[in-house]
């Protein structure tokens, strides 16, 4: 198998060198070019034919959300991995580039000094997605769903909560199935989305402007109630604990699982001690195999699992594993997912119109 191809996109010669410099040392991935502006790449991408592109998301003649559209336009299924630095506005550029059709996207080291340690947080969050999205294996496994069975072959149990993992094209995943959910849920719904602080606020607040549900980022000691959406601060566990009075979230930055934090598996444990089997578990679009242990601890307990499909995947991998592992009781395309989310919580009933939701009260930010 030939190597990848990549292109490298970044105003600054530091960082096309340090790029650079990573991916050399990987045999399947090779540098066919790199290029400091908007305009030298487009130039390149058309010259040179890369299987990915990197792309910095500030360059002085146009910005790489300009630059984005462009590639997209030109070339609409080339990945393009968005090189963010961790500031407000580049977090909501980013999200923006999500949005537009940026496949995913890399944090760029802080600027220490520190020349391994750059080059460690680089190799270890960039070389993984250059594989995941444009190796030879990309869409290579089995598609074959599980059996569109409830846990145990028995009628499925009632749902008192929702809990959603996602990764690499979650972002957009999310945004297509929360805006058509219902105005009235009769549950709380929790969310681990792969991203670091400040993306996290930023994607609860964005999620907020299209969900008919209430949506925020999730406080310590915050009491869950239904209709309520609670995303997983970055950098931090989220989690399910029952007390005298109800359910409470908790937060909290224990050791990392499957190099996250936050992480899925966490968070599905949680609500299968809480809530036993009346727990709808649901899995999108992302890279690894985070959720997976956690469905399996779900399914133990008579818990509904279901899981996007390969077709309307970025990266098949989060669902993947659970689908071939048997543990998902459907796998769906993205578009059915919010249909038969509020089919389970309502047990099967017609869903009613009902009243909006309340705005999303204000709390505290973790993290």
């Amino acid at each position: 198998m030939r190597p990848v191809r990549v292109l490298i996109v970044d105003d600054s010669r530091v960082i096309r060198r340090l790029v650079a410099d990573v991916l050399s040392t990987e045999q399947d991935i090779a540098v066919v070019g790199m290029a400091d502006s908007a305009a030298a790449a487009l130039s390149q991408i058309e010259a040179l034919q890369p299987d990915l592109v990197t792309l910095d998301v500030e360059m002085p003649d146009r910005s790489g959300l300009d630059a984005l559209v462009d590639i997209r336009a030109r070339a609409p299924r080339l990945p393009v991995i968005m090189f963010s630095s961790l500031t407000q506005r580049a977090a909501a550029t980013t999200l923006d580039a999500l949005a537009r059709g940026a496949t995913d996207y890399v944090t760029k080291p802080a600027n220490t000094g520190d020349r391994a340690a750059s080059i460690a947080l680089v190799r270890a969050q960039l070389v993984p997605k250059i594989r995941a999205l444009a190796g030879p294996t990309v869409r290579a496994r089995a598609t074959a769903p599980a059996p569109s069975l409830s846990a145990g072959g028995t009628s499925p149990q009632r749902v008192e909560v929702v809990v959603v993992g996602c990764s690499t094209g979650g972002p957009n995943a999310l945004s297509e199935v929360f805006r058509n959910l219902p105005r009235k849920l009769d549950v709380p719904v929790l969310v681990v989305q792969h991203m670091p602080p400040l993306f996290t606020q930023l994607l609860a607040e964005r999620l907020g402007k299209t969900c008919p549900l209430r949506v925020c980022e999730a406080s310590d000691g915050q009491r869950v109630e239904a209709g309520q959406v609670y995303v997983a601060p970055g950098n931090h566990h989220l989690e399910l604990e029952r007390d005298p009075a109800g359910v409470v979230v908790r937060t909290h930055q224990g050791p990392h699982e499957n190099s996250c934090r936050p992480a899925v598996d966490v968070l599905f444990r949680s609500a299968a001690a809480v809530h036993g089997g009346h727990v709808l578990a649901v899995v999108l679009t992302g890279m690894g195999q985070d959720g997976l242990r956690g469905c399996e601890r779900l399914r133990a307990a008579g818990a509904q699992v279901l899981v996007q499909d390969e077709a309307t995947s970025v990266v098949w991998g989060m669902p993947g594993f659970v689908a071939q592992a048997g543990l998902a009781d459907d796998v769906l395309p993205l578009g059915d997912l919010a249909a038969a989310i509020t089919r389970r919580v309502r047990g099967g009933e017609r869903a009613t119109p009902s009243f909006p939701a309340d705005a999303c009260p204000e709390v505290r930010h973790v993290g």
